[in-house]
């Protein structure tokens, strides 16, 4: 994989690979000012999905299910993730199956009843984009339809059995921080390891600073 995006002119973001290549690697094509992020089988932002056992029900990417909970975890959502998600709910129905072509319900309601912050990420993100949706302007059916299907996300998630665990986590509440905020994307440059006279060093860090 590595020697891939190297062959395919993507940089590796040495030190970073180094620091954490049994879980994430980093890639960048300076010239055309793009990323790549590469998470091995645990998907860890704001919050964390193992998607190891994952990665077969679809043909060509992960789940719909799951697409959609790379999108809702964000804490600190922007207008990019608003539209994705309006997008894929807009375009998918919700079932109970494993159906390539829809999202999950079942199993979304099961990750929000394993974890209370994801719970309270998810619930708060989804109640933000039904608040949001007349700013999009979307035509009256679309409109109806995607305030439908978030609708039935929320009683799912609402409606399903939750374990001690989480009840106990659920009385803390938000008196204890329930997320993790990563690391904020840097500037797409060349870091790979340039040895000079005093050892390693990486471009792509400010001066007097280690990276």
């Amino acid at each position: 994989m590595k020697k891939l995006f190297v062959d395919l002119g993507y940089t590796p973001r040495d030190i970073f690979n180094a620091l954490h290549g049994d879980s994430r690697l980093i890639f960048n094509d300076v010239e055309n000012g793009r990323r790549i992020d590469i998470f091995l089988d645990v998907f860890e932002m704001c919050h964390k999905f193992n998607f190891k056992d994952r990665l077969l029900l679809d043909k060509y990417t992960i789940p719909l299910v799951d697409l959609l909970a790379t999108k809702l975890q964000v804490v600190e959502i922007t207008e990019r993730e608003y539209r994705d998600i309006i997008s894929l709910i807009h375009d998918h129905e919700v079932s109970d199956s494993n159906d390539p072509e829809a999202i999950n319900g079942t199993y979304y309601a099961q990750l929000c009843a394993g974890d209370w912050g994801v719970y309270k990420t998810f619930s708060i993100n989804l109640q933000n984009i039904l608040n949001a949706l007349p700013g999009y302007k979307l035509d009256p059916e679309s409109d109806k339809l995607v305030q439908k299907r978030i609708q039935d996300l929320q009683n799912r998630m609402e409606n399903v059995p939750k374990s001690t665990k989480w009840k106990i986590r659920a009385s803390i509440g938000e008196k204890k921080q329930w997320y993790e905020l990563p690391e904020r994307d840097k500037e797409v440059v060349d870091s790979r390891i340039a040895t000079g006279p005093t050892g390693p060093t990486d471009p792509s860090a400010p001066a007097n600073s280690k990276n």
